[in-house]
């Protein structure tokens, strides 16, 4: 994959200086539900022989599993905490997600005790592992996501995961202004066109945090 280029990247997060013991890998919505070849969405869109979702699941199986095991890896030995984001409703008709988030929900069948709503094997949670579950785009709007990371002083957020666009930029944005130091592994996160995912990282380079690869993030986490 080529390079992102970024012609800014925002002052306040490239002073911060990264602490292991003070960081969280945070995984966004990695569910068979949109996160997973053989999930609900990717069952729709062969059904229906639309290829729209060819480039993000072909960059799930060859970059954000393996990228995602390995700084998994990389964040318990250094001392950091692994903390799971998931999205989708509690109640079976969905009644509980916002308005605009129900019909998605119920197309691929993404509410508890559904297999779509579970975190996928290739990157299941440990025991002990924070799992937080929302009905929104960004996580800091429906749940104690804030709370939980303040209390486990959480500093340096590295956020990997699906969509990048959508619920991974949101909830990146939404940590950074709340003064949390984000960086978006780039080389672990995707969505349905390379166009978004490339616009997500440059945008959110230039004023909200850093963008970096997964071997610069091992870097940090290991030196």
């Amino acid at each position: 994959m080529s390079q992102i280029n970024v012609d800014y990247v925002g002052q306040f997060n490239a002073e911060r200086i990264t602490e292991p013991a003070r960081s969280a890998l945070v995984i966004v919505d990695m569910q068979y539900a949109t996160g997973h070849r053989s999930g609900p969405l990717a069952a729709k869109m062969k059904a229906e022989g639309n290829g729209v979702t060819d480039w993000r699941f072909d960059r799930i199986d060859a970059l954000v599993i393996p990228n995602t095991q390995r700084l998994i890896k990389a964040m318990r030995a250094a001392g950091g905490k692994v903390v799971y984001i998931t999205i989708g409703a509690a109640l079976s008709d969905c009644s509980d997600a916002p308005v605009h988030m129900r019909s998605f929900f119920q197309s691929v069948n993404n509410y508890e005790g559904q297999r779509a709503h579970q975190i996928i094997e290739e990157l299941a949670p440990e025991p002990g592992d924070p799992i937080v579950r929302k009905t929104s785009i960004g996580a800091f709007a429906s749940t104690g996501l804030d709370h939980l990371l303040r209390t486990m002083d959480r500093e340096h957020l590295f956020m990997v995961g699906v969509s990048s666009n959508m619920c991974v930029e949101t909830t990146a944005r939404e940590a950074a202004d709340r003064g949390y130091a984000v960086t978006l592994v780039e080389d672990a996160c995707a969505t349905t066109h390379k166009e978004l995912h490339e616009g997500t990282m440059r945008n959110f380079a230039r004023f909200f945090g850093k963008v970096r690869s997964t071997d610069e993030v091992l870097g940090l986490l290991t030196s």
